[in-house]
């Protein structure tokens, strides 16, 4: 089944029905078949895409830029250096002139209001590539690797270990609610997620038969999982808090004992990366692996490069379905 999103912004799949998120998925995967098989289809022939960037990455805007590349479209990134938004400019105005110019806008930044100002007056689709509340583009890439991996999302206990008030937590609570699935939220108290959105997300998994479980108890949080997923402990804009977060969450670190404790025998484990996994990057060189084991992250369980892939997929998909001329 079709749907016509043509014109739709994504901000968070809050905004999206539970068979708008699956005709993404099947788009996504269709896409990925196309460019495995060198068929580009080259849906956004001519548009050009405005990609800003607050923030630092490496898988959203490489897949922003590969997918527009391969769908025909020109990439225009736009660093914090590059323009005025919220400084010398308002967000309001930038939008305004933005969506004069181009055909649609990436935002990648710190609030979340930023993105909804651009989606209200750009006048064209804005996508958020991350904000300090949500992350949708991410959960569209993980529920494609779960899919991939089970064969389907139907009937699959997720559970994420870590900091349950981040963007991630927040986001794949309501991608699993959507789905139907059971989403397990596995943190400290004091980092529990807000519980308005607890709230939020509990009605669309009345809807969907989704179940929704937020605990401290990573005995009870983990068992019968059939994913196990993490995220770094302290967020970009964070890391003054490291020590103390690492504290904190080393009981949730994801390790083989962890593993085992779903009682699965061939659970996956995702993580929506850069990870902490050793003490091979700058930041983790004094205190070695973090949110997950070495041990872990390069079993035969992680799937976490094949999620980092999907993310391109996903994004070209999402971008397609609400820009595309086909």
């Amino acid at each position: 089944m079709a749907f016509n999103l043509i014109g739709r912004s994504l901000l968070t799949l809050k905004d999206f029905t539970p068979d708008e998120i699956r005709y993404l998925l099947n788009l996504s995967a269709d896409l990925k078949r196309m460019k495995y098989a060198g068929i580009k289809p080259r849906n956004l022939e001519g548009k050009n895409i405005a990609l800003i960037f607050e923030k630092p990455s490496t898988r959203t805007r490489c897949a922003f830029v590969v997918a527009c590349y391969d769908e025909g479209a020109h990439p225009e990134y736009l660093g914090k250096g590059d323009i005025q938004i919220g400084k010398k400019e308002t967000v309001k105005d930038t939008a305004r002139v933005l969506g004069r110019m181009f055909d649609a806008i990436q935002f990648r930044g710190f609030k979340h209001e930023t993105v909804e100002t651009l989606a209200k007056y750009a006048g064209v689709p804005v996508w958020n590539g991350l904000t300090d509340q949500y992350h949708p583009t991410q959960i569209l890439a993980d529920l494609l690797t779960i899919e991939e991996y089970f064969g389907t999302l139907k009937g699959i206990t997720f559970a994420y270990v870590g900091d349950g008030r981040n963007n991630m937590a927040n986001s794949l609570m309501i991608g699993c609610a959507k789905m139907g699935m059971e989403c397990r939220i596995v943190s400290p108290k004091s980092l529990f997620p807000e519980k308005s959105l607890v709230k939020e997300v509990e009605k669309i998994a009345a809807e969907t038969g989704a179940k929704i479980v937020v605990t401290d108890d990573v005995a009870k949080g983990v068992k019968g999982a059939d994913v196990l997923y993490t995220d770094v402990w302290a967020s970009m804009g964070e890391e003054a808090e490291m020590a103390k977060r690492i504290k904190l969450l080393k009981p949730y670190q994801v390790n083989m004992k962890m593993l085992k404790m779903t009682g699965k025998e061939k659970p996956l484990f995702l993580h929506c990366l850069p990870a902490f996994h050793n003490d091979d990057t700058e930041v983790s060189k004094d205190v070695g692996a973090m949110e997950v084991t070495e041990e872990v992250f390069e079993s035969k369980y992680s799937r976490v490069f094949d999620q980092a892939e999907n993310r391109l997929h996903t994004i070209k998909a999402v971008m397609v379905a609400t820009l595309g001329s086909k």
